[in-house]
């Protein structure tokens, strides 16, 4: 699974979303499985298109597998939060595990692997940066802070019923101000 984002907004950056898509359903038809390799081939494919395109758009983008209790994050995104069982949250910063995707052509050196074991009842939380940076009328952001909160506040409920207590609490949040960005939120609980 991946979770990512685009700098800007409009037709160029969705463009380039759509570019991604397309280039993750074909290196998953070639069968490349190594984490670290998926994303480095994603991205010198999306760096010879950006350049074509003559464009300074980019993203960021972390991949995440999981194999037998053990999950595998590389690549540069927002935090991804780990919950244990008993609702403590763990935040785990990616800025180490890779660089912004299309760039420069070759990112293998700032490529590595953090690997987590996830125990019965542990999970992880993915977000886009539109939840964290969403501004209540005051201007104040949510934050990574609330989200931990909410998150661990609803952790013994299902992954969807968490997943709608953030949702509904970022609404709450921000009253009637107006969203400027997108909102993505994965919530996945080890059985």
């Amino acid at each position: 699974m991946s979770i990512g984002d685009v700098t800007g907004h409009g037709l160029e950056s969705g463009v380039l979303m759509l570019m991604t898509q397309t280039v993750v359903r074909s290196l998953l038809v070639s069968e490349i499985t190594d984490a670290k390799k998926f994303l480095i081939a994603l991205n010198r494919i999306i760096y010879d298109n950006m350049q074509r395109m003559g464009t300074d758009k980019n993203l960021t983008l972390s991949l995440l597998d999981y194999q037998e209790g053990q999950l595998h994050i590389t690549g540069q995104h927002e935090e991804v939060l780990l919950v244990r069982f008993d609702g403590n949250v763990t935040r785990i910063e990616t800025i180490e595990l890779g660089f912004f995707v299309g760039v420069v052509k070759d990112i293998t050196q700032y490529i590595s692997l953090q690997k987590i074991k996830l125990q019965s009842g542990d999970g992880i939380v993915l977000y886009t940066d539109g939840i964290t940076e969403a501004r209540n009328l005051t201007e104040e952001q949510y934050g990574v802070e609330r989200l931990c909160e909410v998150v661990s506040r609803y952790w013994h409920f299902s992954a969807a019923e968490i997943q709608q207590a953030v949702i509904d609490d970022v609404h709450q949040f921000i009253g009637e101000q107006k969203v400027f960005d997108d909102m993505t939120l994965l919530v996945l609980k080890q059985q």
